[in-house]
């Protein structure tokens, strides 16, 4: 059995709390709930969880103030807000304070079930590739920069970068097109498909330096990264 992710859950609903601990521990989950942000913050302190689910409206320290109080020691751990407000500017406050997700109430267990599984295994994939040696290149994933042999350091966007780490995590091997633009983009249909190869032109680009590095139109099929 895969290990449990271990989830703090800061929300002042006594009997919200308590369906969303009861529903996450039947699939697996070792949920840490807690009932208004003082007691969050100290239960990070000592119990490491894997991700933060924090309430935005509790009483002694909201969301927003302990996911900066967190974000001041901590700038990787995962947090998502849930939030019965629907304003976009309670939306962009989370994300400006290093929130990397939103739910507004009313939603659904599976729903926060696969955002809390996509943010975990990207955090822990970021843990994993720090630094990766792509022909004369070095690739370093977590800060998203691309450098060649002693020169600067070229800043590549979210997608360029998770991009780049699926083809090379795939080397030699067709990276399936439809697969990675429903992870990058959340679709594959034609709009995102064409994004997609204005995508794989801009790293071609960046690579050219290194004739070695290839990034090859598999037709029908995907994109083969060789080096």
């Amino acid at each position: 059995m895969a290990n449990k992710i271990k989830l703090l859950l800061a929300e002042d609903e006594a009997a919200l709390g308590q369906i969303i601990k009861e529903s996450l521990e039947t699939r697996n989950f070792e949920v840490i709930l807690c009932e208004n942000g003082d007691i969050a913050l100290k239960k990070y302190q000592t119990e490491t969880p894997d991700i933060l689910v924090l309430d935005v409206m509790m009483p002694k320290k909201d969301g927003f103030t302990l996911a900066k109080d967190i974000r001041a020691i901590d700038d990787t751990i995962p947090i998502i807000f849930l939030t019965a407000k629907s304003q976009t500017a309670d939306v962009v406050e989370g994300f400006s304070i290093g929130g990397n997700d939103y739910l507004k109430k009313p939603f659904s267990m599976e729903e926060l079930i696969v955002r809390v599984h996509n943010l975990v295994d990207r955090t822990k994939t970021q843990k994993i590739a720090e630094r990766i040696t792509l022909g004369q290149f070095t690739f370093d994933f977590p800060k998203q920069q691309l450098s060649y042999v002693d020169e600067e350091s070229v800043q590549l966007t979210h997608r360029e970068a998770h991009l780049l780490f699926h083809l090379i995590k795939n080397k030699n091997q067709v990276l399936d097109r439809s697969l990675i633009l429903n992870k990058l983009w959340g679709t594959d249909d034609f709009f995102t498909a064409r994004s997609m190869d204005v995508f794989i032109s801009k790293l071609r680009k960046k690579l050219q330096k290194d004739q070695n590095i290839q990034i090859i139109n598999v037709r029908g099929f995907g994109y083969k990264l060789t080096f």
